[in-house]
């Protein structure tokens, strides 16, 4: 963890061990905070603050594999790649390069290729891969006919314009946050955007009842004329 901090990531578990690699012939061992791993896969550093460290992917996939759940291990590697610090496909490399792995990483890795940025955007990506639904795209960025911003879905179906709002109540009810929400809201209905919201929670507590309400948005776009709308 002590190497993600160096690079700037916040969504990480309080734990403060720090994670030590050196070359496999080394007869080094663990100690107090510090957890020596030989390893055979020495990264080139990267010098943060002084301080020899490991590339992002490697610091992350290490980090996730000693998370304390997998929703710690998502969210690390959904910051990684939403905040630009490496690419998911270079996460995914990391992760297949390796012989011995928890085979819930790789699974867990799936919606972050997919795009998802969060936790719960990863839930809602396996809760549409569920679904027999067509094509969902995820962080996309929606124009109207003249070219002008619609908004940044967490989810998207190009096939029927619809958009997937996973928007929890503590972020989006509350002062400029609330006033953003019913300014993108006003923009989906002015371009003609089916939207549907869902709480984060439900995801997991009602996952039948929102894949029912999925369907039942992608059924009421579809039978609506397209509007004019595109991804840029």
């Amino acid at each position: 963890m002590s190497a993600l901090r160096r690079y700037g990531l916040r969504n990480l578990p309080a734990i403060d061990d720090v994670h030590l690699l050196v070359p496999a012939e080394r007869g080094i061992t663990s100690t107090g905070f510090v957890h020596v791993e030989r390893t055979r896969r020495l990264p080139a550093p990267r010098i943060r603050s002084g301080v020899p460290t490991a590339p992002v992917p490697r610091a992350v996939i290490d980090a996730a594999r000693r998370a304390p759940d997998l929703d710690a291990a998502v969210a690390m590697m959904a910051e990684a790649v939403r905040d630009r610090h490496c690419l998911p496909s270079a996460l995914a490399v990391e992760i297949e390069e390796r012989s011995h792995i928890d085979e819930r990483l790789r699974w867990a890795m799936m919606p972050i290729l997919g795009g998802a940025h969060s936790v719960a955007e990863a839930d809602a990506w396996n809760l549409w891969a569920r679904s027999g639904l067509p094509e969902f795209q995820w962080n996309v960025r929606v124009f109207d006919a003249a070219g002008r911003f619609v908004a940044k879905p967490d989810g998207w179906c190009d096939e029927v314009a619809l958009a997937w709002e996973i928007d929890s109540r503590g972020y989006h009810s509350e002062g400029d946050h609330f006033r953003a929400t019913l300014a993108r809201n006003a923009r989906y209905t002015a371009a003609g955007v089916v939207v549907l919201q869902t709480l984060p929670s439900r995801l997991r507590s009602e996952p039948d009842e929102v894949l029912a309400e999925l369907k039942a948005a992608f059924e009421s776009a579809r039978r609506r004329p397209r509007p004019d709308v595109r991804l840029r």
